[in-house]
């Protein structure tokens, strides 16, 4: 009996060492690399939050220490969500943002749609930094920067479904 359970505890023993490598390193053991080694490239994918470094922020002209700033706003048609709006400022340019992002629910069925985006000043009473697109199927968009980080501000955004007489609009929270 002693060497039936000897033989079954070494075949044990072997698969833990297969399956287990002496000497393998997993993500996160050992130590954490000094900032000074740490990657600096930085993602330029889009993405729902605002990316700062994506290509159509590039395009755009956004600085890319760029951040939120206020809260979003939703677009809605017909009572459910389609985009988000946000508004984004750049302490190294000074300079604010709009940014639409539409909803994969609703780019994923939509077709075509148009979108606009742009900075609206309280103190102005107008949109500035304005983009315009029709007849896209992007998912991102960002105006152009304003020279607005003294005023009171809110992003805004709209957009509009090919078929749709009028665009579904929304605003960023205010921001002074």
């Amino acid at each position: 009996m002693r060497i039936r359970h000897a033989k079954s505890l070494i075949a044990a023993l072997t698969c833990a060492a297969v399956v287990i490598p002496a000497g393998a390193a997993y993500a996160g053991s050992g130590p954490a690399p000094k900032p000074s080694e740490r990657s600096v490239s930085k993602s330029t994918a889009p993405s729902a939050k605002g990316n700062p470094s994506s290509k159509a922020a590039e395009a755009a002209g956004v600085c890319d220490d760029a951040y939120q700033i206020g809260t979003t706003g939703y677009v809605k048609r017909n009572g459910t969500t389609i985009a988000s709006v946000k508004q984004f400022y750049s302490p190294e340019c000074q300079e604010n943002y709009g940014y639409v992002w539409v909803w994969d629910s609703f780019h994923g069925t939509a077709g075509d749609y148009d979108v606009t985006t742009g900075v609206y000043s309280y103190s102005q009473d107008k949109v500035l930094g304005r983009k315009a697109w029709t007849d896209t199927t992007k998912q991102e968009f960002w105006s152009n920067g304003t020279a607005t980080v003294q005023e009171c501000t809110a992003a805004v955004g709209s957009v509009r479904k090919a078929g749709d007489p009028t665009p579904n609009n929304a605003a960023s929270s205010k921001r002074c």
